[in-house]
């Protein structure tokens, strides 16, 4: 995954979200305190919002560019995008969940294989109500992936979870890495899913870029293994 950011301004109500700067990496982490514009940039990215000026291109393509006026709508850019609040639709089960945004034509992503992946294959029939937190997770997971996106934003997926939930989860994270192979721009104030999950990492403070390169650069090392020894 490359992703170009050029000069990319947005006014904010307590700070300016400036950045210029070029990701790539299987896993990105985009990371820093909060109210440091993460998730307004992620926002962006998915055509959300519109910056003032500035352009971003995923790989060769233009999503936007503000001095020759051009805009993908959100729904044209093969973005997958999982909010913090995950956004099921209530009044759909999770197979009709996982249907919404599917293209017509098969995709690269099969339905029973991404269950498998997720193991939400006997969640199928379900309503999002009785779903527990974790559950939940693995469906909004599961829906973004099926969408067939070119790239996968995740806004602090496991920041509302407990630390036993955030410890079942994870593994499920990894296994989207290594057995689907989504690139993932990846929100997070955590290190230790830093270093444990995302190969490149951007640090924003106040809505600037103060650090960029690889956790081992960037990072001290993981003094927490559990999430690794769960995946053994």
């Amino acid at each position: 995954m490359r992703l170009a950011l050029e000069n990319v301004r947005l006014p904010l109500d307590s700070i300016e979200l400036c950045l210029d700067c070029e990701l790539e990496g299987s896993v990105v982490a985009i990371f820093g305190p909060s109210g440091a514009g993460k998730t307004t940039l992620l926002e962006i990215i998915a055509g959300l919002r519109r910056p003032k000026s500035g352009r971003i291109l995923l790989g060769d393509l233009v999503l936007c560019d503000g001095a020759a006026r051009q805009w993908i709508p959100a729904r044209h850019r093969r973005i997958g995008y999982v909010p913090q609040d995950l956004a099921l639709f209530p009044h759909l089960n999770v197979r009709a969940n996982l249907g919404y945004g599917m293209p017509v034509a098969s995709g690269r992503h099969k339905l029973p294989d991404v269950c498998e992946v997720l193991e939400i294959a006997a969640l199928l029939d379900r309503m999002p109500a009785t779903l527990s937190g974790g559950e939940r997770q693995r469906v909004a997971f599961a829906r973004a992936v099926l969408a067939e996106p070119a790239l996968l934003l995740l806004d602090e997926p496991l920041s509302s979870l407990d630390q036993p939930l955030k410890e079942r989860i994870f593994p499920y994270l990894l296994r989207i890495r290594d057995e689907i192979g989504i690139p993932i721009l990846y929100v997070t104030h955590s290190a230790d899913e830093v270093n444990l999950l995302c190969d490149a990492m951007l640090v924003l403070e106040a809505g600037h870029a103060v650090a960029q390169g690889t956790p081992s650069d960037l990072l001290e090392p993981v003094s927490e293994l559990r999430y690794r020894l769960r995946t053994r």
